[in-house]
């Protein structure tokens, strides 16, 4: 079973979001894929409501690095739990360049989820100059070892380490499926490194940026890859349920 992540960033009403879910759920078939939605704060509690502990599963798009107090505009992750999150997503770059996220940061904010139960979806990726000046093998090592340090190798078994070329995000441009296979045995190598061979096998490893319903078949078949993370591709309805149905 393969991973499919949907990422909604800062679209849709709790309305919108209910509408959406009216015509996606009678199209999601169950035991297919796990199915994550990771929503907008204002939209959990009807999604919570709508889903009722079914099969599809929500995630949040971040949380504090903070347990709880003086962090005005925040979100903690027993807020999360408390809402009906399964999942949060930590590191994405929209987050590490826009709101400045350092790695010391996004460390304490996967030890928070972690404590609260939440299964992390930790966003790596490089940027276009890393890219250009072969430098991806080494930002992914970078920011995967900053992200996980002081963990346990029993902990991985709640982390997803989603790959997200910043370059690819929103562009258009996708990576062939040879080169997501490179990102995702560096990434593996890493994990196999710094915990065993047996974590770096296990870990599971998703692809995002630039989905669409056009390459979702493709890029699906790459080796290595336990699922996808969706960005714009997921706020259609119809157009999520065909990518659920070609992958």
């Amino acid at each position: 079973m393969k991973y499919i992540i949907a990422n909604f960033k800062m679209n849709q009403t709790p309305q919108e979001t209910k509408e959406y879910l009216i015509r996606l759920l009678p199209k999601v078939e169950e035991g297919k894929h796990k199915l994550v939605l990771c929503l907008p704060a204002t939209s959990m509690g009807v999604a919570s409501f709508m889903l009722n502990g079914g099969e599809v599963s929500i995630g949040g798009q971040n949380l504090c690095d903070e347990e709880e107090g003086k962090c005005t505009g925040e979100i903690s992750g027993k807020m999360l739990k408390n809402a009906g999150c399964e999942f949060v997503i930590v590191g994405h770059s929209e987050r590490r360049v826009k709101f400045k996220e350092t790695a010391r940061s996004i460390n304490k904010k996967i030890k928070i989820a972690l404590k609260n139960r939440l299964k992390v979806i930790l966003c790596v990726g490089e940027n276009l100059a890393e890219r250009n000046t072969l430098k991806m093998l080494e930002t992914l090592k970078v920011q995967i070892e900053e992200a996980l340090k002081g963990l346990y190798e029993n902990e991985l078994e709640n982390i997803i380490i989603a790959y997200e070329p910043v370059w690819a995000i929103g562009s258009g441009k996708v990576p062939t499926n040879k080169e997501i296979e490179t990102s995702v045995k560096a990434i593996r190598k890493v994990i196999t490194d710094d915990f065993s061979a047996k974590a770096g096998e296990a870990i599971t490893v998703v692809y995002g940026g630039s989905i669409d319903a056009k390459n979702a078949p493709t890029i699906n078949r790459a080796k290595g890859l336990n699922g996808m993370l969706i960005g714009g591709s997921c706020l259609d309805a119809g157009t999520f349920a065909t990518i659920l149905r070609e992958v």
